[in-house]
């Protein structure tokens, strides 16, 4: 598994959907994520919603549309 950490920007929507999914309190959202892809990888399935939203950040992220963990670190003064 990849290490190299990333920002995305969701709707308040989606937030509270992931929040509502939430195992424990401080579970993050990469563990949520990660468990709703693995349930629906063992359902062997995605919805049309599910793949046309992954196609389209896959191509966002091909654009450079995106920004790092580190580079929101380093704007943010962390370092």
């Amino acid at each position: 598994m990849e290490t190299r950490e990333t920002t995305i920007q969701i709707r308040k929507g989606v937030k509270r959907a992931l929040d509502a999914r939430k195992l424990y309190p401080r579970e993050s959202y990469n563990a949520i994520i990660e468990r709703l892809l693995s349930e629906d990888h063992r359902n062997g399935r995605l919805s049309r919603s599910t793949i046309k939203n992954i196609n389209q950040s896959l191509g966002e992220i091909r654009a450079g549309k995106y920004v790092t963990f580190e580079e929101v670190k380093r704007k943010a003064g962390l370092r």
